[in-house]
């Protein structure tokens, strides 16, 4: 989980906007349309903090038409990267029913490699399934415990 109030003076390296939607569970099969990319997406089950993951890039027409098949799974968040650590993190700020949720990923070498978290991150949820976009898509804010603030 970030701390959103750490975020204000990074540098992003990207911005991009992203629909993605599920069409199976197990194995969760995605669809996602990054700008205007689409992709298909297959994932095994998670072991540790791994997972297989293979990805194609398919036409953005077809993307569009197979979220409209995912009905209300489909997530909508504002991705933008940075760098630390010598690593490139993803920050996601979803947006709709989710509005409020920001979480950051990085993509490790191994899973044996030593991590150290920059101050933005408050909390470490890899082992959280909550987290998971899968079962964040079939959530809601209140129930991953973020709070909006009242402006």
């Amino acid at each position: 989980m970030v701390d959103k109030r750490k975020l204000r003076d990074l540098n992003y390296l990207s911005e991009s906007k992203i629909a993605q939607g599920y069409l199976s569970s197990n194995p969760t099969v995605r669809v996602r349309l990054r700008d205007d990319v689409g992709y298909l997406t297959i994932k095994s089950s998670t072991s540790g903090i791994t997972r297989q993951e293979f990805e194609y890039e398919i036409p953005a027409e077809d993307a569009e038409e197979l979220l409209k098949l995912c009905g209300w799974l489909v997530l909508k968040k504002i991705r933008r990267t940075i760098e630390y650590g010598g690593h490139i993190w993803e920050l996601d700020f979803f947006m709709g029913r989710h509005a409020g949720l920001v979480l950051a990923e990085v993509e490790l070498n191994s899973p044996e490699e030593p991590l150290e978290l920059p101050d933005w991150v408050n909390r470490e949820v890899s082992g959280d399934k909550r987290y998971y976009n899968s079962n964040i898509v079939r959530s809601n804010r209140e129930q991953l415990g973020v709070r909006r603030k009242n402006s």
